[in-house]
């Protein structure tokens, strides 16, 4: 029988079997022996060993569409990435960190920034013009006000979707208002740190209409890029690509080189400087890496 891992914990995964019913079930050995590891997200074949139980063991991994590493889950359409607009307030370079990563696996990604009712309007506006210039689609939303919920289900409709951001965010609480069968729990607010507790532990697939899934991931606070060199990371900035050709020299970093297009388009407000900003930071730190 055929299904999806919906959620693995120690060793066992839980599958949403062609049934409908879920099957806890140990995975075989052959699998650790080949040094693949089954992933939330994994299409897969079970044989079913205790019709009552609902207890079977995982056979086969079906092949892949994509994997992530961070998050670790399989065959995702889109990534919608969730960040807070205050408590904790939004951290940029943890965006496009995100966002890079996002680019570099081929995955599309949404932008949301949620806790729109905390934020001035002027800050709503940039920032929602900011991403989108780079080819984003951005949500604002509250999840407490049940705003911008109609616009995020239009976009989770008929796809696998991964839903990440830090703790804090409101992820639990706007995946909670999009499903009515699995609350998950929702987290306060550390007042302290100003960050919130690791509300979801592990990465879970939540089937929410037909042929819909959400694949709830735990909040990070950190993420680094890795089997980059620094001169790649111009690859992965989207708003940079209208201008690729046009610099005086090629393969241009748009840093000091003389006669740059991106450069010329930074001085001109065509990008922004919010992220062109976290690019020389990014590429800052790529360089440091390899020194070391």
């Amino acid at each position: 029988m055929r299904g999806k891992i919906i959620k693995g914990i120690a060793g066992f995964y839980y599958i949403y079997a062609e049934d409908g019913e879920i099957y806890e079930c140990k995975a075989k050995g052959i699998f650790r022996k080949d040094n693949q590891k089954p992933l939330v997200g994994d299409n897969v074949e079970i044989t079913v060993l205790d019709e009552k139980e609902k207890e079977g063991n995982l056979t086969d991994i079906l092949p892949r569409k994509n994997s992530l590493i961070r998050p670790a889950v399989a065959n995702v359409d889109q990534a919608f990435v969730i960040f807070a607009m205050e408590d904790p307030k939004p951290n940029f370079m943890l965006l496009d960190r995100f966002l890079i990563m996002m680019e570099q696996e081929g995955v599309p990604a949404v932008v949301c920034f949620n806790k729109k009712d905390l934020a001035a309007e002027e800050e709503l506006e940039y920032l929602y013009h900011t991403y989108q210039n780079c080819g984003y689609q951005v949500i604002l939303s509250s999840a407490l006000k049940e705003e911008g919920l109609d616009e995020i289900r239009e976009i989770l409709k008929g796809k696998t979707t991964v839903v990440a951001g830090p703790s804090g965010v409101g992820k639990s609480s706007l995946t909670n208002c999009l499903q009515e069968d699995i609350q998950m729990e929702t987290g306060e607010i550390s007042r302290k740190l100003k960050r919130g507790r690791h509300t979801t532990r592990h990465s879970q697939v939540i089937p929410i209409a037909e042929d819909t899934y959400l694949v709830d991931t735990p909040g990070f606070s950190s993420l680094y890029l890795t089997e980059m060199e620094e001169q790649e990371l111009k690859d992965y900035f989207p708003e940079f690509r209208k201008f690729e050709g046009q610099c005086r020299f090629q393969g241009c970093r748009h840093i000091h080189e003389p006669g740059c297009a991106v450069k010329e388009a930074l001085e001109n407000h065509e990008i922004s400087t919010l992220r062109y900003e976290d690019y020389l930071g990014l590429y800052e730190e790529l360089k440091e890496k390899r020194r070391y």
